[in-house]
Parts: structure tokens; sequence; C-alpha cells
């Protein structure tokens, strides 16, 4: 593989980007994800303070962030969304870019909603040499998705129908991961796709 090779990872909520996610790491390649940066950084103070100032003191308690009443608040109010990615994207991308500048060979940056922020990508220089889609049909998202968060049909929908469809992502992806089946024939999938 070409030195410093950066492939796109993602996929749509319950669809097992981080079970192909956790495999990589556990073969020693580097995984950068977004999600666990994004979760550190609200505990920094600069960042702490700006949330605060957006959305009151009371999103910490004891200190630590009440995670669950902030998904509330944006996930049903696209302008308090944008003003949380106002204050964490700037943030979550240096961390990246520095990741990538850091690496000498592959590496694989995880982020749940690529190409929903393709724009945000964009702007702060993310650029991938590949994208790998972990995928499953909608029916059997649906499905997983109940059964891990424990919800009702009609809420995995809701949480769904807020992203891109993975049909659609299907077609912008250069490599598909189908992770219908069993696990084995997952990682035999990436394994294929790794020795390419």
């Amino acid at each position: 593989m070409n030195q410093n090779k950066v492939i796109g990872l993602t996929g749509s909520i319950a669809t097992g980007k981080s079970q192909v996610s956790n495999y990589l790491r556990d073969k020693g390649i580097k995984v950068v994800d977004a999600d666990l940066i994004a979760r550190d950084l609200v505990d920094i103070p600069i960042v702490k303070d700006e949330i605060k100032k957006a959305f009151g003191e009371n999103i910490y308690v004891n200190k630590n962030m009440d995670r669950k009443k902030l998904a509330e608040i944006v996930f049903n109010n696209d302008k308090k969304r944008d003003i949380l990615n106002d204050i964490m994207h700037p943030h979550i991308y240096k961390i990246i870019l520095d990741e990538i500048k850091n690496s000498k060979e592959i590496v694989f940056v995880d982020i749940p909603l690529l190409f929903e922020n393709e724009k945000v990508n964009e702007k702060f220089g993310l650029k991938f040499d590949e994208i790998w889609l972990v995928y499953v049909d909608r029916e059997t998202q649906i499905e997983r998705l109940m059964k891990r968060d424990g919800i009702s049909r009609d809420y995995a929908e809701k949480k769904i129908n807020s992203q891109i469809s993975v049909e659609e992502k299907r077609k912008k992806a250069d490599v598909i991961i189908d992770n219908r089946f069993t696990v084995e024939e997952t990682f035999m999938q990436v394994e294929e796709n790794l020795k390419r």
C-alpha cells in the first residue's frame, strides 16, 4: 500500500462500523476515531466553557457532561446542533489532521457521519484516498438498532431517517463491507480489501 494512505471508514447507525473499527485496531492498524475525540474534548476547559456558554451551566453535572440531555437538545434542533458543531469541529479536525500527519502508513479515519459532513471535511482540509462503508440493508438496521438500544420501531426509524440513507451512501463509497452475515464473513472482506 502507498505511504500514508488515508481511508475514511463510515456506516450508518447500527450497521456495525465499530466492529470493523475495532478489528482494524486489533490488527495494529491506526484508526483515528472522530467520536472518541469528540467524547474526550467535552472535558477540555476551553471547550467546556464554550459549551456551558451556549447550552447553560447545568449541561454539566458534577463536572461531567450530561450527554443524554445534550443529545436530546441537538437531535431535535438544527440551530442548536449547528452551534455545537461550530464549537467542536475546529478542535476535532485539528486532532484528526495531526494524527494523519504523524502517521507513516495506512490510517483509517472513523467518521460516522462522513457523507453528511462532506462540506465540513473539505472546509478543514480532510481528504480521503478511499472511503469504506460498513453496510446492512435498512430492515436489518432497524432491527439491530431496536435490539441494541431497546427502543421502539418508530424511534429507531426516526433515528435512522436523521442520516443519509445507507443506500445513498452505498453509491458514494469506494469499498462496501457487507455486514449482514457472520462476523467472520465481514472480517474476511476487510482482509481482502487490506491486501488490495
